[in-house]
């Protein structure tokens, strides 16, 4: 196999919007809307606007550094370009970890629904799997490999094909439920009947952050796109902008379609009521074929899902390996595909073993979603800290008010990673330091031949400092710590203390001198021809990331 092949730009921006939209419609809809009613009540409304907004701010964010820099698996590779290999270090194992267990839960969760016609395949009184419900799980990423193994192109055609059906059996949920809308709901136990905190822990414990994070696979297809700088900008945005609209109408159908007598107790039960939600509701209001109807899509949507991850989790790889603190065989392209082949060997078996100690969905969804907004969070500062060191490199799309908006997206992310709450805020990130001072032991192996050990310390230290201080505040806040830190007062401090890392993080960047932003994948040696007759080759001995 040639290690020699370039990625190919073929995906439109139908495709990438695709992309987009099929990764955020997996099984977080299928699950969140009764656990989002449990946590925050009819104010859940509220916690999936919170989220649409968050995820569209770090979403324009990296518009601007998907349109400057196309690069596969740029959710690693930014942060090296601003902060270097250390930063992408710990980005790409935690990015590693959650793209690939998120493969692992979407085809857990087709099967978990199911077993909804076919008992067999989950054991009796439990979420877990039987031998032929893991068989099933294991079939379904054979045929996600197979999709991704030939052609970015084919798995396009077949994300464009379950995406379509995907959306039409939300839609239709919508218009069914609506039906059976009943207002009284909203307030027969009050709108909010577990204030401000339901409402923010919804965000992250609910699921609603896990089902938006769809569009890391869109800049990790990034080399593979036609016109990036036009392309990426507006499926990124398209994607939030419809997801939002559509998830908060599946939570309010969801709201007014609940028979009011089950709701005597209040809303607390409402997620044991409704474990399958969409199903049981259909089943409690006498519509069978409704219920058929969603199994058949929650068998189709988390699997489409899956195969997006099966897709993007290989760039990621292949743009962590490209950085210099992963094994090198990862960078190899299949010359005659275009596909990073060994990535997507990895890729798969990491996906085979979530599924082996594997617990329901329910259990691993606050750990992706803070592993996820963990990467996503690293995208302000990344673009802060360029726009202070490399002033002059070409922004087809430049966010305007920036000032504003990339604190309080960074913020944002903080306050979301906090949420999920001290039993994942302090394992994840205390893995993480872990890692850094892995990285500090090992410094022999370590790239260092652009930066100085010293230089990658002082450019990453922001984020350990960061998540220092998110353990100790989540330690002593109101988010299953000790409660010395009562609310709003904890979420006031963690917001507090992430501006600060912001500013923080912005000014210590890789100096300007020292930036080095390597050519586009799918041209990386005509770049680099060009480069070199117009004099600004990367200079010999200066490593290019």
């Amino acid at each position: 196999m040639s290690g020699k092949g370039k990625f190919k730009k073929q995906l439109s921006l139908m495709d990438l919007t695709f992309i987009g939209l099929g990764a955020i419609f997996g099984s977080g809809w299928l699950f969140a809307a009764s656990h989002v009613s449990t946590i925050a009540g009819p104010a859940g409304i509220f916690s999936w606007m919170l989220g649409g907004f968050a995820v569209l701010l770090l979403g324009i964010v990296y518009c601007e550094l998907g349109a400057a820099l196309p690069r596969a698996g740029g959710v690693v590779r930014y942060p090296v370009f601003s902060h270097g290999p250390l930063l992408g270090y710990l980005m790409g194992f935690i990015t590693l970890i959650a793209f690939s267990s998120l493969v692992a839960i979407e085809v857990v969760a087709a099967r978990q629904y199911a077993a909804a016609w076919f008992a067999v395949l989950t054991e009796p009184g439990s979420s877990n799997p039987t031998v032929a419900g893991w068989l099933l799980q294991l079939g379904l990423l054979c045929l996600f490999f197979a999709l991704n193994y030939y052609s970015v192109k084919t798995f396009a055609k077949a994300n464009n094909f379950i995406s379509l059906f995907k959306f039409i059996v939300p839609l239709l949920v919508i218009g069914v439920l609506f039906t059976f809308f009943k207002p009284q709901n909203l307030t027969v136990h009050g709108f909010a009947p577990f204030g401000l905190s339901g409402i923010e822990m919804a965000v992250s414990a609910g699921g609603i952050i896990f089902a938006y994070l769809g569009l890391t696979p869109i800049i990790s297809v990034a080399s593979e796109v036609r016109n990036p700088q036009r392309t990426i900008p507006i499926a990124l945005i398209l994607s939030v902008l419809l997801s939002t609209a559509i998830y908060v109408l599946l939570q309010l159908a969801f709201l007014g379609g609940v028979p009011t007598d089950m709701l005597s107790e209040g809303w607390g039960g409402i997620s044991k009521a409704f474990s399958l939600p969409y199903r049981d509701i259909a089943l409690a209001l006498g519509v069978g074929w409704l219920a058929y109807l969603v199994v058949a899509d929650a068998m189709i949507s988390p699997s489409g899902c899956g195969n997006i991850y099966m897709n993007a989790t290989p760039r990621v790889i292949y743009g962590w390996a490209r950085t210099g603190t992963f094994f090198k065989v990862f960078t190899r392209i299949d010359e005659k595909s275009g596909i990073p082949r060994p990535a997507l060997w990895l890729t798969f078996a990491l996906s085979v073993f979530w599924t082996l100690p594997f617990p329901s969905w329910e259990a691993l969804i606050n750990v992706v979603s803070a592993a996820l907004v963990l990467s996503y969070a690293i995208a302000p500062i990344s673009v802060a800290a360029l726009r202070r060191n490399a002033p002059d490199m070409p922004r087809p799309f430049r966010v305007k008010g920036f000032a504003v908006l990339g604190p309080v997206s960074f913020i944002i992310a903080a306050l979301i990673v906090y949420w999920s709450g001290w039993g994942t805020v302090s394992w994840l990130l205390g893995l993480q330091i872990v890692m850094f001072v892995v990285y500090l032991l090992c410094k022999r192996l370590v790239p260092t031949d652009h930066l100085s050990i010293g230089q990658q310390v002082r450019s990453s230290a922001w984020l350990i400092g960061f998540y220092a201080v998110t353990i100790l505040l989540s330690w002593l806040g109101s988010f299953g710590g000790l409660g010395v830190l009562s609310h709003p007062f904890d979420t006031l401090a963690v917001a507090a203390s992430a501006l600060l890392i912001y500013y923080w993080g912005a000014a210590t960047g890789v100096p300007a001198h020292l930036v080095r932003l390597d050519a586009d994948d799918a041209d990386d040696d005509e770049q680099q021809a060009a480069a070199a007759q117009a004099g600004n080759a990367v200079p010999p001995g200066a490593r290019a990331y």
